[in-house]
Protein backbone atom coordinates (compact mmCIF):
# COMPACT_ATOMS: atom_id res chain seq x y z
CA UNK A 1 0.00 0.00 0.00
CA UNK A 2 1.21 3.24 -1.15
CA UNK A 3 1.66 6.04 1.34
CA UNK A 4 -0.34 9.44 0.58
CA UNK A 5 2.62 11.26 0.86
CA UNK A 6 4.16 9.55 -2.15
CA UNK A 7 1.13 9.48 -3.94
CA UNK A 8 0.90 13.14 -3.93
CA UNK A 9 4.47 13.35 -4.81
CA UNK A 10 3.98 11.69 -7.63
CA UNK A 11 0.65 13.03 -9.24
CA UNK A 12 3.04 16.05 -8.84
CA UNK A 13 5.62 15.00 -11.02
CA UNK A 14 2.94 13.60 -13.74
CA UNK A 15 1.21 16.81 -14.01
CA UNK A 16 4.19 19.28 -13.48
CA UNK A 17 5.37 17.12 -16.64
CA UNK A 18 2.12 17.36 -18.38
CA UNK A 19 1.97 20.78 -18.63
CA UNK A 20 4.56 22.42 -20.45
CA UNK A 21 3.60 19.31 -23.38
CA UNK A 22 -0.15 21.08 -23.47
CA UNK A 23 0.93 24.38 -22.96
CA UNK A 24 3.28 23.59 -26.28
CA UNK A 25 0.62 22.50 -28.40
CA UNK A 26 -2.25 25.03 -27.39
CA UNK A 27 0.72 27.34 -28.81
CA UNK A 28 0.85 25.51 -32.47
CA UNK A 29 -2.59 25.70 -32.34
CA UNK A 30 -3.04 29.23 -32.83
CA UNK A 31 0.30 30.04 -35.10
CA UNK A 32 -1.60 27.24 -37.84
CA UNK A 33 -5.20 29.39 -37.38
CA UNK A 34 -3.26 32.36 -37.51
CA UNK A 35 -1.41 31.14 -40.62
CA UNK A 36 -4.72 29.96 -42.16
CA UNK A 37 -6.40 33.45 -41.38
CA UNK A 38 -3.58 35.05 -43.44
CA UNK A 39 -3.65 32.60 -46.17
CA UNK A 40 -7.04 33.21 -46.54
CA UNK A 41 -7.03 37.02 -46.55
CA UNK A 42 -4.14 36.72 -49.12
CA UNK A 43 -6.69 34.42 -51.22
CA UNK A 44 -9.23 37.22 -50.84
CA UNK A 45 -7.03 39.62 -51.83
CA UNK A 46 -5.88 37.72 -54.83
CA UNK A 47 -9.55 36.63 -55.85
CA UNK A 48 -10.88 41.04 -55.62
CA UNK A 49 -7.36 41.60 -57.52
CA UNK A 50 -8.27 38.81 -60.34
CA UNK A 51 -11.85 40.43 -60.56
CA UNK A 52 -10.18 43.91 -60.75
CA UNK A 53 -8.03 42.32 -63.78
CA UNK A 54 -11.74 40.66 -65.38
CA UNK A 55 -12.90 43.95 -64.79
CA UNK A 56 -9.93 45.78 -66.77
CA UNK A 57 -9.66 42.92 -69.19
CA UNK A 58 -13.35 43.18 -70.28
CA UNK A 59 -13.05 47.52 -70.51
CA UNK A 60 -9.64 47.00 -72.80
CA UNK A 61 -11.82 44.53 -74.73
CA UNK A 62 -14.59 46.93 -75.17
CA UNK A 63 -12.31 50.01 -76.02
CA UNK A 64 -10.62 47.06 -78.31
CA UNK A 65 -13.59 46.63 -80.09
CA UNK A 66 -14.66 50.12 -80.44
CA UNK A 67 -10.70 50.73 -81.83
CA UNK A 68 -10.86 48.18 -84.13
CA UNK A 69 -14.43 49.46 -85.57
CA UNK A 70 -12.68 52.83 -85.81
CA UNK A 71 -10.15 51.30 -88.33
CA UNK A 72 -12.56 49.43 -90.18
CA UNK A 73 -14.27 52.50 -90.61
CA UNK A 74 -11.34 54.57 -91.30
CA UNK A 75 -10.33 51.84 -93.33
CA UNK A 76 -13.45 51.98 -95.53
CA UNK A 77 -12.95 56.13 -95.55
CA UNK A 78 -9.39 55.66 -97.27
CA UNK A 79 -10.76 53.16 -99.70
CA UNK A 80 -13.58 56.05 -100.83
CA UNK A 81 -11.05 58.64 -100.96
CA UNK A 82 -8.44 56.70 -103.08
CA UNK A 83 -11.32 55.81 -105.43
CA UNK A 84 -12.63 59.29 -105.28
CA UNK A 85 -8.81 60.29 -106.10
CA UNK A 86 -8.33 57.59 -108.69
CA UNK A 87 -11.51 59.23 -110.65
CA UNK A 88 -9.87 62.51 -109.80
CA UNK A 89 -6.28 61.75 -111.50
CA UNK A 90 -8.10 59.59 -114.26
CA UNK A 91 -10.14 62.72 -115.50
CA UNK A 92 -7.37 64.74 -114.81
CA UNK A 93 -4.98 62.77 -116.71
CA UNK A 94 -8.03 62.49 -119.26
CA UNK A 95 -8.34 66.02 -119.31
CA UNK A 96 -11.62 65.94 -117.03
CA UNK A 97 -12.88 63.12 -119.92
CA UNK A 98 -12.49 65.12 -122.87
CA UNK A 99 -10.40 63.27 -125.12
CA UNK A 100 -9.39 64.80 -129.04
CA UNK A 101 -8.95 62.46 -132.17
CA UNK A 102 -7.86 62.63 -135.49
CA UNK A 103 -7.00 61.32 -139.05
CA UNK A 104 -5.53 63.48 -142.31
CA UNK A 105 -3.88 62.51 -145.12
CA UNK A 106 -2.03 65.03 -147.55
CA UNK A 107 -0.04 64.96 -150.11
CA UNK A 108 1.67 66.20 -153.53
CA UNK A 109 1.16 64.07 -156.79
CA UNK A 110 2.31 65.03 -160.31
CA UNK A 111 3.47 63.55 -163.15
CA UNK A 112 6.91 62.74 -164.92
CA UNK A 113 6.13 65.85 -166.96
CA UNK A 114 6.00 67.90 -163.70
CA UNK A 115 2.33 68.78 -164.48
CA UNK A 116 -1.17 67.45 -162.50
CA UNK A 117 -2.15 64.70 -162.86
CA UNK A 118 -5.65 61.90 -161.72
CA UNK A 119 -5.65 59.92 -159.04
CA UNK A 120 -7.38 58.25 -155.79
CA UNK A 121 -8.66 54.96 -155.16
CA UNK A 122 -11.57 55.32 -157.73
CA UNK A 123 -9.97 56.63 -160.59
CA UNK A 124 -11.16 53.60 -163.20
CA UNK A 125 -14.21 53.42 -164.95
CA UNK A 126 -15.31 50.79 -161.78
CA UNK A 127 -14.98 53.67 -159.16
CA UNK A 128 -18.39 54.94 -160.43
CA UNK A 129 -19.81 51.67 -158.44
CA UNK A 130 -17.15 51.33 -155.69
CA UNK A 131 -14.51 49.21 -157.44
CA UNK A 132 -11.37 50.91 -156.27
CA UNK A 133 -7.70 50.41 -156.25
CA UNK A 134 -4.98 50.36 -154.49
CA UNK A 135 -4.27 53.91 -152.68
CA UNK A 136 -0.59 53.78 -152.01
CA UNK A 137 0.70 56.66 -154.24
CA UNK A 138 -2.40 57.45 -155.88
CA UNK A 139 -3.57 60.28 -153.72
CA UNK A 140 -4.58 63.87 -155.07
CA UNK A 141 -6.45 65.19 -152.23
CA UNK A 142 -6.18 66.75 -149.02
CA UNK A 143 -8.17 64.83 -146.27
CA UNK A 144 -8.88 66.00 -142.88
CA UNK A 145 -11.08 64.42 -139.54
CA UNK A 146 -11.34 66.07 -136.16
CA UNK A 147 -13.19 64.21 -133.14
CA UNK A 148 -13.97 66.03 -129.98
CA UNK A 149 -15.33 64.02 -127.10
CA UNK A 150 -16.59 63.96 -123.44
CA UNK A 151 -16.53 61.12 -121.49
CA UNK A 152 -18.18 61.01 -118.11
CA UNK A 153 -19.07 58.50 -115.42
CA UNK A 154 -21.61 58.99 -112.84
CA UNK A 155 -21.86 58.29 -108.96
CA UNK A 156 -24.15 55.43 -110.14
CA UNK A 157 -22.22 54.00 -112.74
CA UNK A 158 -23.87 55.20 -115.64
CA UNK A 159 -21.97 56.57 -118.47
CA UNK A 160 -22.16 58.91 -121.45
CA UNK A 161 -20.31 59.70 -124.27
CA UNK A 162 -20.42 63.11 -126.50
CA UNK A 163 -18.67 63.21 -129.87
CA UNK A 164 -18.65 65.79 -132.58
CA UNK A 165 -16.64 65.90 -136.00
CA UNK A 166 -15.79 67.93 -138.27
CA UNK A 167 -13.99 67.17 -141.79
CA UNK A 168 -12.96 68.48 -144.82
CA UNK A 169 -11.74 67.60 -148.12
CA UNK A 170 -10.08 69.04 -151.08
CA UNK A 171 -7.75 68.63 -153.99
CA UNK A 172 -6.40 71.96 -154.01
CA UNK A 173 -2.81 72.73 -153.07
CA UNK A 174 -2.81 76.59 -151.76
CA UNK A 175 -2.74 77.08 -147.97
CA UNK A 176 -5.96 78.68 -148.62
CA UNK A 177 -8.82 77.44 -149.91
CA UNK A 178 -11.43 78.42 -148.32
CA UNK A 179 -13.74 78.98 -151.73
CA UNK A 180 -13.13 75.37 -152.45
CA UNK A 181 -13.50 74.06 -149.05
CA UNK A 182 -16.36 70.84 -147.78
CA UNK A 183 -15.88 71.39 -144.30
CA UNK A 184 -18.97 70.10 -142.62
CA UNK A 185 -19.95 67.66 -139.61
CA UNK A 186 -19.79 64.70 -140.17
CA UNK A 187 -20.97 63.27 -136.57
CA UNK A 188 -22.53 64.46 -133.88
CA UNK A 189 -23.82 62.02 -131.24
CA UNK A 190 -24.79 60.89 -127.29
CA UNK A 191 -24.32 57.53 -126.11
CA UNK A 192 -25.94 57.05 -122.54
CA UNK A 193 -24.21 53.07 -121.12
CA UNK A 194 -24.37 51.15 -118.50
CA UNK A 195 -27.27 52.29 -117.49
CA UNK A 196 -27.83 51.22 -113.44
CA UNK A 197 -32.23 50.39 -114.26
CA UNK A 198 -31.22 48.50 -117.05
CA UNK A 199 -30.90 44.59 -116.41
CA UNK A 200 -31.19 41.34 -118.00
CA UNK A 201 -30.21 41.30 -121.57
CA UNK A 202 -29.55 44.99 -121.15
CA UNK A 203 -27.24 45.33 -118.38
CA UNK A 204 -24.47 46.81 -120.41
CA UNK A 205 -25.98 48.24 -123.20
CA UNK A 206 -25.73 51.57 -124.71
CA UNK A 207 -28.11 53.88 -125.76
CA UNK A 208 -27.63 56.32 -128.48
CA UNK A 209 -28.74 58.98 -130.46
CA UNK A 210 -27.85 61.89 -133.12
CA UNK A 211 -25.84 61.80 -136.65
CA UNK A 212 -22.74 59.64 -136.93
CA UNK A 213 -21.08 56.61 -138.42
CA UNK A 214 -22.04 53.03 -137.19
CA UNK A 215 -19.76 51.87 -134.53
CA UNK A 216 -19.00 48.44 -136.15
CA UNK A 217 -18.60 49.67 -139.68
CA UNK A 218 -14.83 48.12 -141.17
CA UNK A 219 -12.68 48.76 -143.96
CA UNK A 220 -9.97 48.16 -145.98
CA UNK A 221 -7.97 50.45 -145.30
CA UNK A 222 -5.10 49.90 -148.55
CA UNK A 223 -7.98 50.23 -150.90
CA UNK A 224 -9.47 53.50 -148.98
CA UNK A 225 -12.83 51.50 -149.39
CA UNK A 226 -15.09 50.53 -146.63
CA UNK A 227 -16.56 47.08 -146.40
CA UNK A 228 -19.55 48.56 -145.16
CA UNK A 229 -20.62 51.48 -144.05
CA UNK A 230 -23.72 52.56 -142.26
CA UNK A 231 -24.22 56.20 -141.72
CA UNK A 232 -26.69 59.19 -141.07
CA UNK A 233 -29.07 60.32 -138.66
CA UNK A 234 -31.11 58.22 -135.93
CA UNK A 235 -31.23 56.57 -132.70
CA UNK A 236 -30.31 52.67 -131.55
CA UNK A 237 -28.99 50.42 -128.91
CA UNK A 238 -26.05 48.78 -128.80
CA UNK A 239 -24.28 45.51 -127.13
CA UNK A 240 -28.14 43.69 -126.02
CA UNK A 241 -26.28 40.23 -124.83
CA UNK A 242 -28.63 37.53 -125.05
CA UNK A 243 -25.92 34.73 -123.55
CA UNK A 244 -22.22 34.93 -123.47
CA UNK A 245 -21.47 34.38 -127.32
CA UNK A 246 -24.40 36.28 -128.44
CA UNK A 247 -24.83 40.14 -129.12
CA UNK A 248 -27.18 42.36 -130.76
CA UNK A 249 -27.27 45.95 -132.10
CA UNK A 250 -30.19 47.67 -133.42
CA UNK A 251 -30.76 50.94 -135.53
CA UNK A 252 -33.23 53.47 -137.54
CA UNK A 253 -30.90 55.90 -139.50
CA UNK A 254 -31.94 58.15 -141.73
CA UNK A 255 -30.76 59.72 -145.11
CA UNK A 256 -32.11 62.16 -148.13
CA UNK A 257 -31.74 61.33 -151.48
CA UNK A 258 -32.77 65.11 -152.33
CA UNK A 259 -35.22 66.42 -154.99
CA UNK A 260 -37.43 64.63 -157.46
CA UNK A 261 -39.25 66.98 -160.29
CA UNK A 262 -42.88 67.61 -159.81
CA UNK A 263 -42.03 66.70 -155.40
CA UNK A 264 -41.54 69.57 -153.34
CA UNK A 265 -39.85 67.72 -150.54
CA UNK A 266 -36.05 66.01 -150.47
CA UNK A 267 -36.99 62.02 -150.39
CA UNK A 268 -36.01 60.36 -146.88
CA UNK A 269 -35.01 56.80 -146.72
CA UNK A 270 -34.79 55.04 -143.82
CA UNK A 271 -32.69 52.26 -142.92
CA UNK A 272 -33.66 49.55 -140.30
CA UNK A 273 -30.46 47.30 -139.41
CA UNK A 274 -30.21 44.61 -137.01
CA UNK A 275 -26.28 43.51 -136.58
CA UNK A 276 -25.80 40.35 -134.52
CA UNK A 277 -22.12 39.06 -133.78
CA UNK A 278 -21.68 35.55 -132.39
CA UNK A 279 -18.15 34.46 -130.65
CA UNK A 280 -16.90 31.46 -131.90
CA UNK A 281 -15.34 29.36 -128.81
CA UNK A 282 -12.55 27.33 -130.88
CA UNK A 283 -10.24 30.30 -132.50
CA UNK A 284 -11.38 33.33 -130.83
CA UNK A 285 -12.96 35.11 -134.16
CA UNK A 286 -16.32 36.15 -134.74
CA UNK A 287 -18.93 36.30 -136.93
CA UNK A 288 -21.56 39.24 -137.97
CA UNK A 289 -24.59 38.91 -139.50
CA UNK A 290 -25.99 42.05 -140.92
CA UNK A 291 -29.50 42.89 -142.04
CA UNK A 292 -31.18 45.91 -142.93
CA UNK A 293 -34.46 46.62 -144.48
CA UNK A 294 -34.51 50.27 -146.17
CA UNK A 295 -37.87 52.52 -147.40
CA UNK A 296 -38.28 55.86 -149.21
CA UNK A 297 -41.40 57.12 -150.07
CA UNK A 298 -42.32 58.46 -153.12
CA UNK A 299 -38.66 57.80 -154.39
CA UNK A 300 -40.08 55.22 -157.18
CA UNK A 301 -41.30 58.44 -159.41
CA UNK A 302 -37.31 59.16 -159.99
CA UNK A 303 -36.54 57.66 -163.47
CA UNK A 304 -33.15 56.93 -164.85
CA UNK A 305 -32.31 57.47 -168.47
CA UNK A 306 -31.11 54.50 -170.30
CA UNK A 307 -30.53 53.92 -174.23
CA UNK A 308 -33.95 52.82 -174.88
CA UNK A 309 -36.28 53.16 -172.31
CA UNK A 310 -36.64 54.67 -168.94
CA UNK A 311 -36.62 52.77 -165.58
CA UNK A 312 -38.42 53.87 -162.39
CA UNK A 313 -36.08 53.84 -159.44
CA UNK A 314 -37.41 51.53 -155.86
CA UNK A 315 -38.76 53.06 -152.53
CA UNK A 316 -37.64 50.08 -150.65
CA UNK A 317 -35.10 47.81 -150.72
CA UNK A 318 -33.09 44.87 -148.90
CA UNK A 319 -29.67 44.56 -147.74
CA UNK A 320 -27.45 41.67 -146.06
CA UNK A 321 -24.19 40.70 -144.89
CA UNK A 322 -22.16 38.00 -143.42
CA UNK A 323 -18.60 38.44 -142.25
CA UNK A 324 -16.01 36.28 -140.17
CA UNK A 325 -14.05 38.55 -138.38
CA UNK A 326 -10.50 36.50 -137.66
CA UNK A 327 -7.77 36.76 -135.30
CA UNK A 328 -5.00 34.85 -136.90
CA UNK A 329 -4.40 34.89 -140.98
CA UNK A 330 -6.96 32.75 -142.39
CA UNK A 331 -5.78 30.51 -140.15
CA UNK A 332 -2.55 29.86 -141.53
CA UNK A 333 -0.48 31.58 -139.41
CA UNK A 334 0.05 34.63 -136.80
CA UNK A 335 -1.56 37.97 -138.20
CA UNK A 336 -5.54 39.00 -138.64
CA UNK A 337 -7.81 38.86 -141.75
CA UNK A 338 -11.56 40.12 -142.32
CA UNK A 339 -13.82 37.91 -144.68
CA UNK A 340 -17.48 39.40 -145.83
CA UNK A 341 -19.85 38.90 -148.32
CA UNK A 342 -22.58 41.33 -149.07
CA UNK A 343 -26.10 41.25 -151.44
CA UNK A 344 -28.04 43.82 -151.90
CA UNK A 345 -31.47 44.31 -153.74
CA UNK A 346 -33.49 47.57 -155.13
CA UNK A 347 -32.22 50.43 -152.63
CA UNK A 348 -29.85 48.02 -150.70
CA UNK A 349 -28.29 47.20 -154.08
CA UNK A 350 -25.62 49.73 -152.78
CA UNK A 351 -24.13 47.20 -150.29
CA UNK A 352 -21.13 49.66 -148.98
CA UNK A 353 -22.47 52.72 -148.59
CA UNK A 354 -26.13 51.54 -147.35
CA UNK A 355 -29.20 54.04 -148.34
CA UNK A 356 -26.85 56.32 -149.61
CA UNK A 357 -27.85 55.46 -153.83
CA UNK A 358 -31.61 57.18 -154.29
CA UNK A 359 -30.90 55.86 -158.44
CA UNK A 360 -31.40 52.05 -157.72
CA UNK A 361 -33.69 50.59 -159.43
CA UNK A 362 -36.25 48.31 -157.71
CA UNK A 363 -35.39 45.12 -159.75
CA UNK A 364 -31.33 45.78 -158.64
CA UNK A 365 -29.39 42.97 -157.63
CA UNK A 366 -25.28 42.94 -156.36
CA UNK A 367 -23.34 40.61 -154.68
CA UNK A 368 -20.11 41.89 -153.03
CA UNK A 369 -16.76 39.60 -151.72
CA UNK A 370 -14.05 41.75 -149.68
CA UNK A 371 -11.75 39.72 -147.83
CA UNK A 372 -8.15 41.37 -146.29
CA UNK A 373 -5.34 39.90 -143.91
CA UNK A 374 -2.12 41.32 -142.36
CA UNK A 375 1.05 38.70 -141.48
CA UNK A 376 4.72 38.91 -140.64
CA UNK A 377 6.62 37.05 -143.71
CA UNK A 378 9.63 36.95 -141.28
CA UNK A 379 11.17 39.42 -138.98
CA UNK A 380 11.89 42.54 -141.68
CA UNK A 381 9.00 41.91 -144.31
CA UNK A 382 4.94 42.11 -143.34
CA UNK A 383 1.96 41.38 -146.27
CA UNK A 384 -1.30 42.26 -146.40
CA UNK A 385 -2.99 41.37 -149.27
CA UNK A 386 -6.96 42.40 -149.93
CA UNK A 387 -9.75 41.25 -152.88
CA UNK A 388 -12.55 43.27 -153.42
CA UNK A 389 -15.15 41.82 -156.22
CA UNK A 390 -18.77 43.53 -156.73
CA UNK A 391 -21.29 42.36 -159.18
CA UNK A 392 -24.26 44.14 -160.33
CA UNK A 393 -27.57 44.13 -162.93
CA UNK A 394 -30.27 46.21 -163.04
CA UNK A 395 -28.56 48.59 -161.30
CA UNK A 396 -29.68 52.19 -162.88
CA UNK A 397 -31.64 50.41 -165.77
CA UNK A 398 -33.16 47.27 -167.29
CA UNK A 399 -30.50 45.33 -168.57
CA UNK A 400 -27.45 47.29 -167.30
CA UNK A 401 -24.23 45.22 -165.31
CA UNK A 402 -21.65 46.55 -163.67
CA UNK A 403 -18.64 43.52 -162.67
CA UNK A 404 -15.14 44.19 -161.24
CA UNK A 405 -12.60 42.46 -159.12
CA UNK A 406 -9.32 44.23 -157.46
CA UNK A 407 -6.45 42.08 -156.13
CA UNK A 408 -4.13 44.24 -154.27
CA UNK A 409 -1.24 43.51 -152.08
CA UNK A 410 1.01 45.97 -149.57
CA UNK A 411 4.58 44.33 -148.62
CA UNK A 412 6.60 46.32 -146.08
CA UNK A 413 10.31 45.93 -145.59
CA UNK A 414 12.07 46.87 -142.48
CA UNK A 415 15.02 48.70 -142.79
CA UNK A 416 15.67 50.59 -139.65
CA UNK A 417 13.48 51.51 -137.05
CA UNK A 418 12.44 54.46 -138.23
CA UNK A 419 12.90 53.32 -141.94
CA UNK A 420 11.09 51.17 -144.72
CA UNK A 421 10.17 50.42 -147.64
CA UNK A 422 6.79 49.74 -148.90
CA UNK A 423 5.69 48.28 -152.23
CA UNK A 424 2.39 48.15 -153.71
CA UNK A 425 0.62 46.30 -156.70
CA UNK A 426 -2.95 46.66 -157.39
CA UNK A 427 -4.73 44.87 -160.63
CA UNK A 428 -8.36 45.40 -161.54
CA UNK A 429 -10.45 43.77 -164.45
CA UNK A 430 -13.50 45.37 -165.14
CA UNK A 431 -16.41 44.59 -167.71
CA UNK A 432 -18.80 47.46 -167.61
CA UNK A 433 -22.00 47.67 -169.60
CA UNK A 434 -24.30 50.48 -168.34
CA UNK A 435 -27.01 50.21 -171.69
CA UNK A 436 -26.31 54.07 -172.09
CA UNK A 437 -27.49 55.50 -168.68
CA UNK A 438 -26.16 58.86 -168.02
CA UNK A 439 -24.53 58.54 -171.70
CA UNK A 440 -21.68 55.60 -170.37
CA UNK A 441 -20.31 53.79 -172.96
CA UNK A 442 -20.00 49.47 -172.76
CA UNK A 443 -16.59 48.71 -171.79
CA UNK A 444 -14.10 46.00 -170.59
CA UNK A 445 -10.54 45.49 -169.78
CA UNK A 446 -7.83 45.53 -167.00
CA UNK A 447 -5.82 48.34 -164.71
CA UNK A 448 -2.93 47.39 -163.18
CA UNK A 449 -0.61 49.90 -160.82
CA UNK A 450 2.50 49.65 -158.96
CA UNK A 451 3.80 51.61 -156.68
CA UNK A 452 7.40 51.46 -154.65
CA UNK A 453 7.69 53.94 -151.04
CA UNK A 454 10.20 54.82 -149.10
CA UNK A 455 8.47 55.24 -146.10
CA UNK A 456 9.58 56.82 -142.20
CA UNK A 457 7.90 56.24 -139.17
CA UNK A 458 9.05 57.37 -135.40
CA UNK A 459 8.08 53.30 -134.22
CA UNK A 460 6.55 50.29 -134.48
CA UNK A 461 7.70 50.42 -138.45
CA UNK A 462 6.45 47.21 -139.22
CA UNK A 463 3.03 47.98 -138.16
CA UNK A 464 0.72 48.47 -140.54
CA UNK A 465 -1.84 49.99 -138.67
CA UNK A 466 0.89 52.76 -137.01
CA UNK A 467 0.71 56.40 -137.79
CA UNK A 468 1.82 59.00 -138.50
CA UNK A 469 4.38 58.07 -141.25
CA UNK A 470 5.72 60.64 -144.07
CA UNK A 471 6.37 58.48 -147.46
CA UNK A 472 8.21 59.52 -151.40
CA UNK A 473 6.60 57.55 -153.67
CA UNK A 474 7.23 56.51 -157.15
CA UNK A 475 4.20 55.18 -159.25
CA UNK A 476 3.67 53.28 -163.02
CA UNK A 477 -0.04 52.23 -164.11
CA UNK A 478 -1.64 51.34 -166.99
CA UNK A 479 -4.98 50.29 -168.53
CA UNK A 480 -6.61 49.05 -171.54
CA UNK A 481 -7.12 51.08 -174.01
CA UNK A 482 -10.93 50.57 -173.87
CA UNK A 483 -10.94 51.67 -170.83
CA UNK A 484 -10.73 55.27 -172.32
CA UNK A 485 -14.10 55.59 -174.40
CA UNK A 486 -16.14 54.79 -170.80
CA UNK A 487 -17.55 58.24 -169.77
CA UNK A 488 -16.16 61.85 -171.15
CA UNK A 489 -16.37 63.31 -167.37
CA UNK A 490 -14.46 60.33 -165.65
CA UNK A 491 -10.18 60.61 -165.33
CA UNK A 492 -9.39 58.40 -168.14
CA UNK A 493 -8.97 59.38 -171.47
CA UNK A 494 -8.24 62.92 -170.59
CA UNK A 495 -5.77 64.69 -172.23
CA UNK A 496 -2.19 63.32 -170.43
CA UNK A 497 -3.88 60.97 -169.10
CA UNK A 498 -4.75 57.47 -171.58
CA UNK A 499 -3.58 54.21 -172.03
CA UNK A 500 -0.12 53.59 -172.25
CA UNK A 501 1.67 54.37 -169.50
CA UNK A 502 1.45 57.01 -166.52
CA UNK A 503 4.40 57.79 -163.83
CA UNK A 504 3.87 59.33 -160.55
CA UNK A 505 5.29 60.93 -158.18
CA UNK A 506 5.30 62.78 -154.87
CA UNK A 507 5.01 62.86 -151.29
CA UNK A 508 2.28 62.29 -148.60
CA UNK A 509 1.69 62.20 -144.83
CA UNK A 510 -0.91 60.18 -142.81
CA UNK A 511 -1.63 60.39 -139.43
CA UNK A 512 -4.33 59.06 -137.05
CA UNK A 513 -4.65 59.15 -133.42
Amino acid sequence: MIKPSYLAVSMGFILSCAAPSALAASSSDRDIEARLNALEQRLQQAEKRAKNAEVRAEIAEQQAQKLETRTLAAEEKTVQVAKRTEKLESKTQSDNGFEFHGYARSGLLMNDSGTSTQGGPYVSPAGSTGGAIGRLGNETDTYVEVSLEKKQQLDNGATTRYKVMLADGQRSYNDWTADSSDLNVRQAFVELGTLPTFEGIFKDSTLWAGKRFDRDNFDIHWLDSDVVFLGGTGGGIYDIKWNESLKSNFSLYGRNYGEIENINSDIQSYIFTANNFIKTSNDGGSFQWMLSGLRAKDNDARQNSGATLNTHAADKGIHGMLAYHGDSFYGLRAGTSKTALLYGHGLGAEVKSIGSDGNLTSGADTWRLATYGTTALSKYWSLAPAILAQQSKDRYVTGDSYKWVTFNARLLQEITENFALAYEGSYQYMNLDPRGYKNYHPVSGGFYKLTFAPTFKPGDISNFFSRPEIRVFATYMDWSQDLDNYAKDDAFGKNGFVAGGQWNFGIQMETWF
